[in-house]
C-alpha cells in the first residue's frame, strides 16, 4: 500500500509540474449551463448571443469528422479511437475475476513530457507517467485492486489512441530505450535496474521491461508491458514492495483487456 501511495505522489508531482491531465474526468469535458440557469435567462428575456461564424462552422464540422472517423474504421483504416470508444474498450469491475476496477484519476495521466536524464531513457520516463512522444489523441486509465488482502501490489493500465504511424513510433522508442537505458532520474526521483524482458508476443507488437523505483526512500520494483494493437497502445504496469524478479503483471488483466479491445476494433459482422 505504501508503494501505491508513493506512485500517486509521484504522479501528482509530475502532473503539477508538467501540465494538465487527460483522464476521463479531466478538463476535456465541456461545461454546460444548468437548466435552471437557462430558465432564468429566459425569464429575464436576455438576448441570446448568436454563435460566431467560426464556432458555428466548428459545430457543423464536428459531427462530420466523427462520422468520417467511424467510416474509416468500418473500411479497416487506422483511425484513432475516440475517448468514448476507449471507455467502451476499457475493463470494468466484473470483467476480471479477483479484481476491483476503478477509473484512473485524471491527474495521473500527464499530457506534457518532463525531461529525463539521460535523454536515452526519456520514453520510459514518459511511460511511467502515461505520456508519450508523439502525444496521444485520447487516453484514459484503470487501476486494479486485488480481492486478496495479502496481495499488496498495485496494477494499472492506460489506453492511448494515436493517428496512423504514431503508435508504432511509441513502441519503437520504448524498444530502443529498453536496450540502451539502465538508470535515469526523472521529476526528482531515481530509477535503476532498467532491463528489457522477453517479448510478450501480444497484439501487433509489444515491449516489456522492468525497473526499480526509489520514491522518498521507498524502493519498489515495477514491471511494464506495452502493447500496440492497430493505432491503440495499452500500457500495463504492476508495482510492489517485493523481490524485483517476482513482480508480475497479472496475465488475466492483460488477456481480458486485449480481448475487449479487439472486440471493439474488429466487431463481428452480423
Amino acid at each position: 500500500m505504501a508503494a501505491a501511495s508513493a506512485v500517486v505522489a509521484l504522479g501528482c508531482t509530475a502532473a503539477c509540474g508538467g501540465g494538465g491531465g487527460g483522464g476521463e474526468d479531466g478538463s476535456d469535458a465541456e461545461k454546460k449551463p444548468s437548466k435552471g440557469a437557462a430558465r432564468a435567462a429566459d425569464d429575464a428575456k436576455e438576448p441570446v448571443e448568436e454563435p460566431t461564424e467560426e464556432s458555428a462552422e466548428e459545430t457543423a464540422q464536428k459531427p462530420e469528422r466523427d462520422r468520417e472517423r467511424d467510416r474509416d474504421r468500418e473500411r479497416g483504416q487506422d483511425a484513432p479511437l475516440t475517448k468514448a470508444q476507449l471507455k467502451k474498450a476499457a475493463l470494468a469491475t466484473g470483467d476480471v475475476k479477483g479484481f476491483q476496477v476503478a477509473e484512473m484519476p485524471a491527474a495521473d495521466i500527464v499530457k506534457d513530457s518532463v525531461p529525463a536524464h539521460p535523454a536515452a531513457c526519456q520514453p520510459m520516463a514518459d511511460m511511467f507517467l502515461y505520456t508519450t512522444n508523439p502525444t496521444s489523441e485520447a487516453s484514459l486509465g484503470r487501476t486494479f485492486a486485488a480481492n486478496d488482502a495479502q496481495d499488496a501490489s498495485t496494477t494499472s493500465l492506460t489506453l492511448l489512441s494515436y493517428t496512423k504511424g504514431d503508435a508504432d513510433k511509441v513502441l519503437s522508442g520504448l524498444r530502443t530505450a529498453a536496450k540502451k537505458c539502465t538508470a535515469y532520474k526523472h521529476t526528482g526521483y531515481q530509477y535503476t535496474g532498467v532491463k528489457p524482458s522477453a517479448d510478450p508476443e501480444l497484439g501487433d507488437e509489444a515491449v516489456a521491461y522492468r525497473l526499480m523505483t526509489s520514491i522518498e526512500g521507498l524502493k519498489a520494483p515495477a514491471a511494464f508491458t506495452v502493447v500496440r494493437s492497430g493505432t491503440t497502445v495499452v500500457a500495463f504496469s504492476t508495482m510492489a514492495v517485493s523481490d524485483p524478479d517476482k513482480v508480475k503483471i497479472p496475465s488475466v488483466i492483460i488477456e481480458a483487456q486485449m480481448e475487449k479491445l479487439k472486440k471493439l476494433e474488429k466487431p463481428e459482422k452480423r
